[in-house]
């Protein structure tokens, strides 16, 4: 039934409406509550703390799936760092963390509310907020610490504070964050937007003729720089991707320029240079295939639905779940420098992965005939 105001049918359990400005139907078509043909009521409010890193946001949004499934009709709430990262048409309100997102959060009432994070602020958040059901991580008053909500929480949280029991997981973080949820996975997808309605202009990459592009992302971001590839690496794998029919496409942020283009500069591969984030994801979106290390460049392969070829080092090989497309390769030598960003022997074990290995794992992954189409 409606509210009245001033004896005006007011329908705020409707999932479009605001509140403080006029609502989307009524803007676009005049419509008003009381006779509205596009009311929907909201059946659950759902709150999702998921700050970042951006890589982290994105493997958190098969949660998104499950959510519409279990509860039908429910309006989901996510706050996070990195707003932009997520499928805008795919979660009813989206807040950056900022003073005031907090404020205003610790005033409402949601029937659930998720924190995924060990940060303090995001614990606080999910202790001080109105919810009838909490999972994940809180904050214990007096001391500061973040902790379990509840047992379903524990398994995540002791693999993050205890390198030996995150050494011996061997749940993928998806699987991971379903369980602190109460849920078992199903091999729900990521839910995420391609950019492929933004018209980008891509005639600068090779035509399909020349073969399966093959996205090369040379980067790992400055804080594990272990996971870093030689450019001799680099260099051997493009010329023998070329020379099997490939067309090795350069990827890479501010960071990768330029050494992607002392690669194009050796070897002729295509680099088309730096984009914002929206246009980089679309340009992975041409890809047949990516070659990437752990980094953001993984999580948007995989988001994107591409074999993708994942050269790791310093994590736990069972914490990623490619979803039957690509293969892990790691290096010959075993890795004793587990999440850390120096190499304990001064030469990270990154030297000792070949060329040749990452190059099979794309053969296998992205078969190509001879006519360089894909099998």
């Amino acid at each position: 039934m409606p509210e009245f105001l001033h004896d005006i049918p007011v329908r705020p359990d409707c999932r479009f409406y605001r509140g403080d400005l006029p609502c989307r139907p009524n803007k676009e078509h005049g419509y008003m509550c009381g006779d509205c043909p596009v009311y929907e009521p909201v059946m659950k409010r759902i709150l999702l703390i998921k700050l970042g890193a951006i890589g982290d946001v994105i493997r958190t949004t098969p949660l998104l799936r499950r959510l519409r499934q279990e509860y039908p009709g429910c309006y989901i709430t996510w706050l996070t760092l990195t707003p932009a990262i997520l499928p805008q048409r795919e979660v009813e309100e989206i807040l950056k963390l900022d003073y005031a997102s907090a404020l205003q959060l610790q005033a409402r009432h949601f029937d659930i509310a998720i924190n995924l994070d060990k940060e303090k602020e995001a614990c606080a958040l999910l202790l001080n907020v109105q919810a009838e059901a909490k999972f994940g991580y809180t904050l214990r008053p007096y001391d500061g610490i973040p902790w379990p909500i509840n047992n379903l929480a524990d398994h995540k949280y002791l693999t993050g504070v205890f390198d030996q029991l995150s050494l011996g997981n061997t749940k993928p973080y998806v699987q991971e964050i379903f369980e602190l949820c109460g849920f078992d996975f199903r091999g729900e997808e990521y839910v995420f937007d391609t950019h492929e309605d933004k018209g980008y202009d891509w005639r600068a990459l090779p035509p399909a003729a020349a073969g399966p592009r093959i996205g090369l992302n040379t980067g790992c971001g400055d804080r594990w720089t272990t996971r870093l590839w030689s450019t001799e690496k680099w260099i051997s794998l493009i010329t023998e991707l070329q020379a099997a029919g490939y067309a090795p496409v350069l990827l890479g942020g501010e960071a990768e320029h330029p050494r992607n283009l002392e690669l194009q500069a050796a070897t002729g591969a295509a680099y088309l240079g730096t984009f914002p984030l929206p246009q980089f994801i679309n340009l992975m979106n041409q890809m047949a295939g990516i070659v990437t290390q752990v980094t953001m460049g993984m999580h948007i392969s995989i988001a994107l639905g591409k074999p993708t070829i994942l050269m790791n080092n310093i994590f736990n090989p069972h914490e990623f779940d490619l979803y039957g497309r690509g293969q892990i390769v790691q290096p010959n030598r075993q890795c004793v420098c587990f999440y850390r960003g120096t190499c304990r022997l001064g030469t990270s074990c990154m030297e000792e992965l070949p060329a040749e290995k990452v190059f099979q794992a794309v053969l296998e992954s992205v078969p190509v005939q001879p006519s360089g189409v894909l099998a």
